[in-house]
């Protein structure tokens, strides 16, 4: 009896047992070209105050001593060709938040139109948006054929849906709306769909709530509004006569919360802070890179 006390009084330290809270944004579609449509929001899951597509909050996630990836998802690059393309997976361990759709062209050219919010279709066709993805985001909208705007619809948003072009056959559909949440001490809106474009004078949509970028108007040449930096917006489409390219979605964020008793360790390849502690937790904001976190 007297040895097994002694053998368990050796002051060692137990093994690491912790509950993560996290937001998980993907990277921005890309808008289309030539009064294109606008691109959709990336994928977003949270774990605090609300997630994206409507759905029910996610599982705080349980971890234990060793490493963890991360990477951070890349907006769609702007395109002067092709339709509007699929910005990059987000993800923490057991965690993807999937890349938002790009916006379909005017031309009718499209990349990867659905994703964790769905791109906008062209109003060259009355083209529909793209699906969004469960618990993600929201389907794009759908564009209007006729004259003499043929207004494109809005790219998807984490927490709407694209808006219809519309106004006449003179408006852009507007970028469906990002989601707020709380997770590190303040509520900030992520996930903005971009608005869609027209042809030969209109008016573009306007960027969803939560980084998502402007449509051009058509008449005016002009390279759509890319979406916000670690935001996941996507990014607006690019206006007709002459075309133009739509533009680059936004880059996503990984935010991790964790009690302030822990410090974690950012490991090569990403880019990322861990704050002060407030509120009995620390929070790691990762913007960029892949690369393996760990908490001691």
């Amino acid at each position: 009896m007297i040895g097994n006390i002694l053998a368990g009084s050796t002051g060692a330290t137990p093994p690491l047992s912790a509950t993560i809270d996290y937001l998980v944004i993907a990277g921005g579609g890309s808008g289309g070209t030539d009064r294109g449509a606008g691109g959709g929001a990336g994928g977003f899951r949270s774990t605090v105050t609300a997630t994206g597509g409507g759905g029910t909050l996610e599982t705080a996630l349980t971890i234990t001593s060793g490493n963890y990836t991360v990477t951070v998802g890349a907006g769609a690059a702007s395109g002067t060709v092709a339709g509007g393309v699929r910005g990059s997976n987000s993800v923490f361990s057991t965690i993807t938040s999937t890349g938002g759709g790009g916006g379909v062209s005017g031309d009718g050219a499209r990349g990867n139109q659905t994703g964790g919010s769905g791109g906008g279709g062209a109003g060259n066709g009355s083209e529909s948006g793209g699906a969004g993805t469960a618990n993600q985001g929201f389907a794009g909208g759908t564009g209007i054929y006729g004259g003499p705007n043929y207004p494109a619809g809005g790219g998807g948003g984490a927490g709407a849906a694209g808006g219809n072009g519309g106004g006449g056959s003179t408006t852009g559909g507007n970028g469906g709306n990002g989601v707020a949440t709380s997770i590190t001490g303040t509520s900030v809106t992520y996930g903005g769909g971009g608005g869609g474009a027209t042809y030969s004078g209109g008016t573009g949509g306007s960027g969803g709530t939560g980084g998502g970028g402007a449509g051009r108007n058509g008449g005016s040449g002009l390279v759509g509004v890319a979406g916000d930096v670690n935001k996941g917006g996507g990014g607006g489409g690019g206006s007709g006569d002459p075309a133009a390219a739509g533009g680059a979605g936004g880059s996503g964020v990984v935010i991790l919360r964790y009690v302030d008793t822990l410090t974690i360790t950012i490991g090569a390849g990403l880019t990322g802070t861990e704050s002060a502690a407030s509120g009995g937790y620390k929070r790691a904001t990762i913007t960029a890179g892949t690369g393996n976190v760990s908490w001691a």
